[in-house]
């Protein structure tokens, strides 16, 4: 094999391991009992007393969001709007970090936001797990929205 083809194949490599998820759910920093399905999450919302906060894109949660969910920015981009969603925040309050830009294994706001968290001190942390995206595991399952979009 020569240079060019050496230099080739380490390109298509590269592009290549590139394109694999690297998401929420591959290699995640939260164990199992921390993440939390649609339904669950749905089941709980009344009378729940958690800080639910969006992690995502604003226009997302601007169309529809968690009823009572905080937008705190999209974490993989800026964490500074989520320091301030929690700033003054009891460090044993439940918080439940979601996004739904994308499909789990792909969404680039979950780990960044749950990191920052940890690392703040917040020791009561649950993720919900968005299999597709907010609109077809969250919105289309009819659980509760609220949002310019929201019927």
């Amino acid at each position: 094999m020569n240079r060019f083809s050496l230099a080739l194949c380490g390109f298509f490599t590269a592009a290549l391991l590139a394109q694999q998820p690297n998401g929420a759910g591959v290699n995640p920093p939260w164990p199992a009992a921390q993440v939390v399905s649609p339904a669950d999450l749905a089941k709980q919302l009344k009378g729940m007393d958690a800080l639910i906060l969006q992690v995502g894109f604003e226009k997302l949660y601007a169309v529809k969001h968690i009823p009572g969910s905080v937008y705190a920015g999209p974490a993989s981009r800026d964490l500074e709007p989520l320091k301030k969603a929690v700033a003054g925040v009891p460090k044993d309050r439940q918080i439940v970090l979601y996004c739904g830009c994308c499909p789990w294994d792909h969404c680039p706001n979950m780990k960044p936001a749950y990191t920052l968290l940890k690392s703040l001190g917040y020791s009561r942390i649950k993720v919900m797990e968005i299999p597709t995206n907010f609109g077809a595991d969250w919105v289309d399952k009819g659980y509760p929205v609220e949002g310019s979009a929201a019927k």
